[in-house]
């Protein structure tokens, strides 16, 4: 059952580029090596942290084929497929190769702010048009509209839609979704820091940005907490506090790949319109770690 397999830490993985912003395949193998080694259960790919948007077709392609090839089997795989044009949506899933895939993740459409209806209809056409399982994905500080906890429920009903990565950071509203939701349907932390709170009241874990830069201390803090050692896992939660806000700060994922960039990974580089962590950045990160 996919949805055992999806449990724990999912890193959202960030795309590695050259100074001259090329994608860094070499540095994408350093990635993968150090988030796999580091004990992360899964991996998400051309998330937001991927920077997916400014990724073309072709190089999506070309990531999903490596990234495929590297992992070999060794933990799920996660594909971010998304986008505010439904029709333009479900006509991806003939040119994007799924094979090896265990779900895709899918953000709820954004700049056009649907209704309620809308967002429901939908995901239930790309649920039935999907040949694999179906996470949604909810962040209203990027989309513009929240997919209330009344419409996840509703969704949860669909055979193919198997759990939520819920970034809402509204707390209240992820407990009436742990309450009314099936219970194979799998509630998933989209914000690092409030992941333990979640687990207390019904997630199954967490898909990272923090992940990337701390794979091993971050999958031991959600292991703690998926075995209720609360106690201990706060303990490591309390050393991202801190650091968490400044992985935002200016853009995603800016402030990790300064960090990646520090422990030897691979290269700050980002696309524009994001640009590199100003010194200024840097320093206060330097200086948590």
């Amino acid at each position: 059952m996919i949805q055992e397999r999806l449990k724990g830490t999912g890193v959202a993985l960030v795309t590695p580029f050259t100074k001259d912003l090329a994608v860094d395949y070499n540095g994408l193998a350093k990635l993968l090596d150090f988030v796999l080694d580091g004990g992360v259960d899964y991996i998400v790919i051309n998330g937001t942290t991927a920077e997916s948007v400014t990724t073309t077709a072709e190089e999506k392609k070309q990531l999903l084929q490596t990234i495929k090839q590297h992992v070999n089997g060794r933990v799920p795989l996660v594909y971010g497929l998304g986008g505010n044009n439904t029709q333009e949506l479900l006509n991806s899933f003939a040119t994007t190769d799924l094979n090896g895939i265990d779900a895709i993740l899918s953000v709820s459409p954004y700049y056009n702010k649907p209704s309620q209806q809308g967002i429901y209809q939908h995901y239930v056409a790309v649920a039935d048009a999907s040949p694999v399982p179906v996470i949604l994905y909810n962040v209203p500080g990027r989309t513009g509209s929240n997919i209330t906890a009344e419409t996840t429920i509703k969704l949860a009903a669909h055979p193919n839609i198997i759990g939520i990565k819920e970034a809402s950071g509204n707390l209240e509203q992820c407990m009436a979704i742990a309450k009314h939701k099936p219970a194979d349907f799998m509630l998933i932390s989209g914000d690092d820091v409030l992941t333990l709170p979640m687990i207390s009241i019904g997630a199954v874990g967490v898909i990272s940005v923090l992940a990337n830069a701390f794979p091993e201390k971050f999958s031991n803090m959600i292991r703690l907490g998926l075995n209720y050692d609360f106690a201990q896992a706060s303990k490591l939660l309390y050393d991202f506090v801190d650091i968490n806000p400044l992985m935002y700060e200016e853009g995603n994922p800016v402030g990790v790949k300064a960090l990646l960039e520090r422990f030897g990974v691979c290269e700050a580089a980002v696309r524009m319109p994001l640009v590199e962590a100003s010194a200024g950045l840097r320093d206060r990160l330097y200086k948590l770690i």
